[in-house]
C-alpha cells in the first residue's frame, strides 16, 4: 500500500460528506463521490450542489465525479473516505465484493459504533473481513459541517498507525479555514467521538428541562471525567505497550464541548426534543437525520461491560433512549451524583 492518498473517493452525501467534499475540492483536488440516490446524482450534475445537505455549497463540476456505482469508485480510488451513518456502514461494505476494499486506504469520517456488531469500523474490518488496519485513518473534530460550509476556522484530527500516510492525508485538508493535527490513537479518538454524542443528547435533555448554564457546566465536566476514565482504562487494558496519547486535547475534550453546546449538534437536538416530551420514535422521525448517539448509547453498554469499565452518565442516557425512562427522572438522579 502507498503512503500517499492518491485518488480520493467519498462514500456518503450527508452534511459531513458534503463538507469533506468542499474542503478537498477547495484545495484543488478532484474526487469521486458515491451518492446512493440516482435522483440526487442527476440534481448534482445539473445544479452542482447537494439537494439535501449544505445546499449553499456550490461545486465546480469538473472537480467531482458523482456516481451511484460503488464498484466503480472502489476500482478508481486509492483512498476511500467513509461518511455514512454508522447504522448503514456494514451494508455498504457488504454490498460489493469485499475483495474490492482490500489494499485501500480506508478513512473513517463516521462518529459511531456499527450497531450490528457493536464494533468500531477498524475492529469490524479486521475481525470480520481480515482487512489490515495499518492504512486505516480516523478523522475527528471538533468540526461542524455547517461551519465548514461557511468557511469558519475549524480543526480536524487525523489518527492512524501509518505516520507518513496520516500526515500526507492531513495535508490534503489544510487550507485557510481548516487546521489539522495527527496522532496514533485510532481507538481513543473514535471512542471519544462516540461518547461525546451520547453526552450531547443528555445536554439537550438538560436544556429542555430548564437546567441552567451552571448545571450544564458541571454536567459536561463530569461527562469528560467519565470519558477520560473510559479512554484511560481501555488504553491500559488493550494497548498497554503503546505510548499513551494526550487525552486533554481538542479531539477529545474540544469535540465534547462543541457537541454539547452547539446548536448545530444533531445529538443535542435529539436530546432537546426528548426533554420536551417527544417519544424517541417521534423525535428521530421528525429530525430526518441520524443522531449517532442513539445507536452509540446501546453499543457502549455492550463495550463497557466487555471491558468492565463503568460509564454511569452514558448509561443514564441509554435508559432514556432504550429502556423507557423519562429525562426528568434520569436527571433528577444525576443532580445528586455530579460534583
Amino acid at each position: 500500500m502507498s503512503n500517499t492518498p492518491g485518488q480520493i473517493g467519498i462514500i456518503g452525501n450527508g452534511s459531513w460528506g458534503t463538507a469533506i467534499a468542499k474542503i478537498l475540492t477547495d484545495n484543488g483536488q478532484n474526487i469521486y463521490w458515491w451518492i446512493r440516490n440516482e435522483k440526487s446524482v442527476k440534481h448534482f450534475e445539473e445544479r452542482h450542489h447537494n439537494p439535501n445537505y449544505l445546499t449553499s455549497v456550490r461545486f465546480l463540476p469538473e472537480t467531482i465525479k458523482p456516481t451511484t456505482d460503488l464498484t466503480e469508485l472502489l476500482q478508481q480510488c486509492d483512498t476511500v473516505i467513509i461518511s455514512v451513518p454508522s447504522a448503514y456502514v456494514q451494508s455498504v461494505f457488504e454490498s460489493v465484493d469485499i475483495s474490492l476494499w482490500k489494499g485501500k486506504n480506508i478513512v473513517s469520517a463516521i462518529k459511531g459504533i456499527l450497531p450490528e456488531s457493536n464494533l468500531l469500523l477498524n475492529d469490524y474490518l479486521k475481525s470480520v473481513h481480515n482487512i489490515s488496519i495499518d492504512n486505516y485513518i480516523a478523522i475527528t473534530g471538533p468540526c461542524h459541517a455547517e461551519e465548514v460550509a461557511d468557511e469558519r476556522i475549524s480543526y480536524l484530527t487525523f489518527s492512524g498507525l501509518n505516520d507518513e500516510l496520516t500526515k500526507n492525508l492531513a495535508e490534503r485538508f489544510n487550507n485557510t479555514y481548516i487546521y489539522t493535527t495527527t496522532n496514533h490513537d485510532i481507538w481513543g479518538v473514535q471512542f471519544a467521538a462516540v461518547l461525546k454524542n451520547i453526552y450531547a443528547i443528555g445536554a439537550g435533555m438538560a436544556h429542555a428541562l430548564d437546567y441552567g448554564d451552571n448545571f450544564q457546566s458541571v454536567y459536561t465536566t463530569n461527562c469528560y471525567r467519565e470519558m477520560y476514565r473510559f479512554l484511560k482504562a481501555h488504553f491500559e487494558k488493550v494497548h498497554p505497550s503503546d505510548e499513551r496519547p494526550d487525552f486533554h486535547t481538542s479531539a477529545y475534550l474540544g469535540d465534547l464541548l462543541v457537541t454539547c453546546y452547539s446548536l448545530h449538534s444533531r445529538n443535542r437536538m435529539l436530546g432537546t426534543m426528548l426533554g420536551k416530551g417527544y417519544s424517541v420514535k417521534s423525535a428521530t422521525m421528525e429530525m430526518n437525520m441520524v443522531a449517532e448517539g442513539y445507536y452509540a448509547a446501546r453499543g457502549m453498554q455492550h463495550i463497557s461491560k466487555q471491558y468492565a469499565i463503568d460509564i454511569p452518565i452514558a448509561t443514564a442516557i441509554f435508559e432514556v433512549l432504550w429502556e423507557g425512562k423519562t429525562p426528568a427522572e434520569v436527571f433528577l438522579d444525576l443532580e445528586h451524583n455530579l460534583s
